[in-house]
């Protein structure tokens, strides 16, 4: 057995390519020496919560108790919904939290996974918000000093941008129309109201991203330890934070945050 244990979201490490190692209990695997090798992952049935490590029937929003869904300021909706935070009003779930997560600088970019789409992220999430999402080249458009104007600029832009990720093109390393980020990035500059443009973040440097992947899946289909607690087969890659496997199936990782799983490699 290659380790046995609570997992929770893949860490990865920029480079060339994407590296990515996944936590499993007390240990970490590094996922890249996996790949083209036949691996087993078995779900043994428990899972704890990502925040307070009680055990729990379902998994709510990506490895929280039910509890810790309606209290935790991890789960709060200004997680999903930037523009929603108050913290520069002095009000959230926990403001010594907000300190560290809502009243810091923001980034607002432009970010290509199968189609150009508007995001947001906090400034040392800078570039592991976009490898989670599988983009292959982002640039920052915008910098805040706290979330909630980082989310004004998001949903304003989302107006003339997508700001959802097509999980399956994604997968299938499909780009719908060729994106220039650098004219993208004045397009939307220009769209923004006066009171907006002021956070104009002037560096244009473009990240591009190459991920370990043998070859992508003309078809995917998603699978979940919901459904079948034994996942196995030859590991053709990873993006974003998914496993492709040689077959065209695709297991979200992040989904299953807080599952108790036995991995080994099968002979």
């Amino acid at each position: 057995m290659l380790a046995s244990g609570n997992i929770i979201k893949m860490r990865s490490e920029f480079a060339d390519p994407v590296q990515y190692f996944l936590q499993v209990g007390e240990n970490e695997l590094p996922m890249n020496d996996l790949i083209g090798k036949n691996i087993q992952l078995a779900f043994t049935g428990q899972i704890n919560c990502i925040v307070c490590g009680k055990r729990t029937k379902n998994s709510f929003g990506q490895g929280f108790c039910y509890n810790c869904l309606q209290t935790a300021p991890e789960a709060s909706e200004t997680v999903m919904r930037p523009e929603l935070s108050k913290a520069h009003l002095g009000i959230a779930r926990d403001m010594d939290w907000a300190r560290e997560h809502d009243l810091i600088d923001h980034y607002v970019y432009l970010a290509v996974s199968g189609e150009l789409k508007v995001g947001v992220t906090r400034h040392h999430q800078v570039p592991t918000r976009w490898i989670d999402q599988g983009a292959t080249k982002a640039i920052i458009l915008a910098c805040t000093p706290n979330r909630h104007i980082s989310g004004v600029i998001e949903v304003y832009l989302k107006n003339f941008f997508s700001d959802k990720t097509n999980w399956r093109s994604m997968l299938q390393n499909k780009t719908i129309l060729p994106v220039e980020l650098l004219q993208e990035k004045e397009k939307a500059f220009q769209l923004l109201p006066a009171e907006l443009k002021q956070y104009l973040y002037s560096d244009n440097k473009i990240w591009q991203f190459n991920y370990p992947v043998v070859s992508f899946p003309e078809k995917v289909t998603s699978v979940s330890f919901d459904k079948d607690p034994v996942i196995s087969g030859i590991l053709n890659g990873i993006k974003g934070q998914y496993l492709i496997f040689s077959d065209g199936r695709v297991l979200n990782i992040r989904k299953h945050n807080g599952y108790l799983l036995n991995i080994s490699e099968v002979e």
